[in-house]
């Protein structure tokens, strides 16, 4: 199959390594120059749990994308607000038959992929791989994960599609499985994102030592209890001390615990904006909407959009 990757970072780089690897036929498509460059020369390199190994893919920057290069199947991996400008430089590889999954952090993406292509050939889904960057073409990858996923759309021909999608997900070594409920995956996910990514960022600390302070299970009860109460205004049941137990088990350092979640990598690291708007600032602002105060949502996005500033993120 031939699959295209947009947003080759940490977890677009996985993704592209892994389904490489497995004999798909894969591109890169990213705005980072360097990165685009640096797979090109020397391919795309990867401590892959405690090996070194490359996979050979071809790499285009978003600007410069190949029109001959349609794609079977695009995951997308760009941050929240580049995903409008990403879909846009897309369109030349995208077909009536090309399909598109989106497995970003946060919230509602979907909203803005179907102005792009026919909602029969949009999936969604939630990843809990972790992955992390050590420099352009270079990552670092560890631990196990799984990834979640369903068609938007209902029907035969679309739930056929997205099996189809999963199994070439698993047989690549991404677990994968097809969902029902993934509105609820995605809610569940974004929870860990609500948590983790801002405290971590702001606190500066990986997700063991976040978990190890005193005050940590009170401020993610906090957060999840927000997340849960804006879910339910959509049919979504979160169950809170569920989700808290499932957070919790990030903290364990003999599993993911000594990761920093993508949003310090991005803002602490180097210096990028954050997607704490389509995370923390959805609840934010669904809160607002359905009436529900939101305030450890709020304070979040504000403290880590002043962490943006102070530290000059682009």
């Amino acid at each position: 199959m031939k699959i295209t990757i947009a947003g080759v970072g940490a977890m677009g780089g996985r993704y592209a390594l892994m389904l490489s690897r497995a004999g798909n036929d894969v591109d890169g498509i990213d705005g980072w120059a360097d990165n685009v460059n640096a797979i090109n020369e020397h391919g795309l390199q990867a401590n892959f749990d405690g090996e070194q190994v490359v996979a050979k893919i071809k790499a285009y920057e978003q600007t410069k994308i190949d029109p001959s290069a349609v794609a079977d199947l695009v995951i997308l991996f760009p941050k929240s607000m580049q995903l409008d400008g990403m879909m846009q430089s897309l369109k030349p590889v995208i077909t009536d038959h090309t399909k598109i999954l989106c497995l970003m952090n946060g919230i509602g993406h979907e909203e803005i992929i179907e102005k792009y292509v026919t909602r029969d050939n949009i999936f969604i889904g939630n990843t809990m791989w972790t992955a992390g960057m050590e420099g352009p073409g270079k990552l670092k990858l560890f631990g196990s994960g799984s990834v979640a996923l369903r068609n938007v759309e209902d029907g035969e021909a679309a739930t056929a599609a997205a099996k189809k999608i999963v199994k070439l997900l698993s047989d690549a070594g991404l677990n994968a499985e097809y969902s029902d409920n993934i509105l609820y995956t995605i809610y569940k996910k974004a929870t860990v994102n609500g948590t983790m990514n801002g405290l971590c960022t702001i606190l500066d600390c990986n997700m063991s030592e976040f978990g190890s302070t005193s005050t940590a299970e009170d401020m993610v009860v906090a957060i999840v209890k927000e997340f849960s109460a804006v879910a339910a205004k959509e049919g979504i049941d979160l169950n809170v001390p569920d989700t808290v137990d499932y957070i919790k088990t990030t903290w364990d350092p003999n599993t993911i615990g000594h990761h920093y979640p993508s949003m310090h990598q991005d803002l602490i690291t180097n210096h990028r904006l954050t997607e704490i708007d389509y995370i923390n600032g959805v609840i934010d602002r669904r809160g607002k909407k359905y009436g529900i105060p939101t305030p450890y949502c709020t304070f979040l996005t504000q403290l880590v959009h002043a962490k943006e500033q102070l530290l000059h993120a682009k």
